[in-house]
């Protein structure tokens, strides 16, 4: 039995992904909002460096599969999967966003529950004092 791991949003993230919830309505936003209710909720300048951000670049693990991808987590604007952008309402998006490095969760795709793991974060505008993107 796998247990939920503690996920850790800023608080501008919060903010900006509830107005995006606000506006539609699908299974992966209803989980999306139940993220953000569970959500450690922190100032940008207080989110450690090893935490998926919007616009963070990520590198995590489909665990059935083995198949690594590092791809950079965007608003659904600048979603683009030729150049690896992928959206936050996208399954595997709202999945990784609040992970640390090393966390692990499962998460309803149209192929079925995955269980990714984050492998590392490579980029994070908070953590190069980027507090606005």
């Amino acid at each position: 039995m796998s247990t939920t791991p503690n996920i850790v949003i800023t608080h501008l993230d919060q903010i900006r992904l509830q107005r995006l919830i606000e506006l539609g309505d699908s299974p992966t936003l209803e989980r999306l909002e139940e993220e953000l209710e569970r959500a450690e909720i922190v100032a940008p300048q207080d989110v450690p460096a090893d935490v998926v951000t919007m616009n963070s670049d990520v590198i995590y693990e489909d665990l059935a599969s083995g198949q690594r991808r590092t791809v950079q987590l965007v608003y659904p604007k600048d979603a683009d999967a030729g150049l690896g952008r992928v959206s936050v309402l996208a399954p595997i998006g709202a999945a990784l966003i609040g992970l640390r490095t090393g966390q692990e969760i499962d998460w309803p795709t149209p192929g079925g529950t995955r269980r990714v793991r984050v492998v590392g974060v490579t980029y994070q505008p908070e953590a190069e004092g980027d507090y606005t993107r």
